[in-house]
């Protein structure tokens, strides 16, 4: 009634087990799951990458100037164009228009620091002209950006 029926297995169904009984280590590393999660990491550090940067593409001068020190909310940059448009951030703005908007821009900041990028090819004349229109419009803190390793006063480049 309860009793087991025992099934007599063949010779050739038998496993045999090496050592006295034990299960081998796995001495192979299965690498897929580590290439998956570095492929989707890949693609979304190149999705992320051209987000970070701000600005538009101009030639800014090489000095030996050190780096200003960074802040806690996000930088506010005046661009200025080789053609001599101007851009907040990265929209283009009219010259008529440009101290309104710093107005407005300053009253919303807690910061009056604001980053000036100026093309090389643009004469000194208007990069102070914008400098008067930033001082104009509430921001007193003009930090000019320029591109590292450029010429000293010494004669030696860095």
């Amino acid at each position: 009634m309860g009793a087991g029926v025992i099934q007599n297995q063949g010779e050739g169904t038998r496993r045999r087990r090496r050592g006295r009984g034990k299960a081998q280590p796995m001495s192979e590393i299965n690498v897929t799951p580590f290439v998956d999660v570095m492929l989707v990491l890949l693609i979304i550090f190149m999705v992320a990458a051209p987000l970070l940067t701000v600005g538009v593409p101009v030639e800014l001068p090489k000095t030996a100037a050190g780096a200003l020190p960074t802040e806690q909310e996000e930088p506010l940059t005046i661009t200025i164009t080789a053609a001599g448009d101007l851009q907040i951030q990265t929209t283009e703005t009219a010259r008529g228009e440009l101290i309104p908007k710093l107005r407005a821009i300053a009253a919303e900041r807690t910061s009056d620091q604001v980053f000036l990028r100026a093309d090389g090819a643009v004469p000194y004349a208007q990069v102070m002209e914008v400098m008067g229109a930033l001082n104009a419009g509430g921001f007193a803190n003009i930090g000019l950006v320029t591109d590292i390793g450029g010429p000293t006063l010494d004669g030696q480049d860095r």
